[in-house]
């Protein structure tokens, strides 16, 4: 990941996550290790950069948002663990690294999921004052539960069943829920801690932008996903390639052809920078993220 831009942000934030694994005399040592094996694997960080760049847009310090930022890695390093596991999207490779039930065992790997998962909401609830983690929790949950992340996943899996209309309306509920809300939750977290004391028209408008680009960065992730499994290489990807076809997954470039999914992609990534126009220069990184995005190799 040498083309990567916000190497040091990365780097913040893996020294955060770190803090927050820290070995304990209370936590089993080999669930430690499993949490840690997938929360600081190789990746990007692409979301928890996401909040603090939301928060700087806003004219915060990064720096205040960084717990936020590590909640929202967590509820992602849960997500990918148990969308993994054989019951699910049944993957032995993640990141180039055997997938965590793989390097573990799969007992080990949903127990990982479960402390990863609450340990996001743990992070969050310490955020000061009370109200704003009160409302930070909220808008985490909201995007990883049944009407989001969760309830994305089990309509991705019917679709895959055949139990469920493989058409455009339904692939895009999925994504804006199994992939999107986590990207909308991670903006929205990022605003809603750097405008906390601001005035409640700054904070209004400012959240409503960041939403909007979020939505339409989160479709264009998803879509750059769909064809690097269909273009892309395993040694840069970090996964296996070409499996959504063998499984009959409802994708994008299944669906619309590649050419008409690149153009979507495209499509909706100008949505997203059109919708940063209300911070100006200050969202110059965020630009930088959803080029980035696009034109991304894994």
């Amino acid at each position: 990941m040498n083309d990567w831009p916000f190497a040091s942000l990365r780097q913040v934030i893996d020294e955060a996550l770190e803090r927050y694994l820290a070995p304990q005399a209370e936590v089993p040592e080999r669930l430690r290790q499993a949490m840690h094996y997938s929360l600081l694997g190789p990746g990007k960080r692409l979301r928890p950069i996401l909040v603090l760049l939301s928060a700087q847009a806003c004219g915060g310090d990064y720096r205040n948002a960084l717990p936020a930022a590590c909640a929202v890695e967590m509820v992602h390093a849960y997500s990918l663990i148990h969308d993994d596991l054989p019951a699910m999207d049944d993957d032995d490779l993640r990141r180039g690294r055997p997938t965590c039930h793989r390097q573990f065992d799969e007992a080990t790997a949903i127990l990982a999921g479960d402390a990863l998962l609450t340990l996001a909401f743990e992070v969050l609830s310490e955020l000061e004052p009370g109200a704003l983690a009160q409302d930070g929790c909220r808008t985490l949950a909201r995007a990883a539960g049944m009407a989001g992340m969760v309830g994305g996943q089990m309509d991705d899996l019917l679709a895959e069943r055949h139990e469920l209309p493989a058409d455009s309306q339904l692939l895009h509920r999925i994504h804006l829920r199994k992939t999107a809300a986590l990207f909308r939750a991670a903006a929205h977290l990022g605003g809603l801690i750097a405008t906390w004391h601001r005035d409640a028209e700054f904070r209004e408008a400012a959240l409503r932008a960041l939403d909007a680009y979020a939505i339409s960065l989160g479709l264009a992730f998803q879509i750059a996903d769909d064809l690097l499994d269909v273009e892309g290489q395993e040694g840069h990807v970090g996964k296996r390639v070409g499996k959504d076809a063998r499984r009959g997954k409802l994708t994008f470039p299944g669906l619309l052809g590649v050419p008409a999914a690149r153009e979507k992609m495209f499509a909706a990534q100008e949505q997203a920078l059109a919708a940063l126009q209300f911070f100006g220069p200050a969202a110059d990184p965020l630009r930088q993220l959803a080029e980035f995005v696009v034109r991304r190799k894994a």
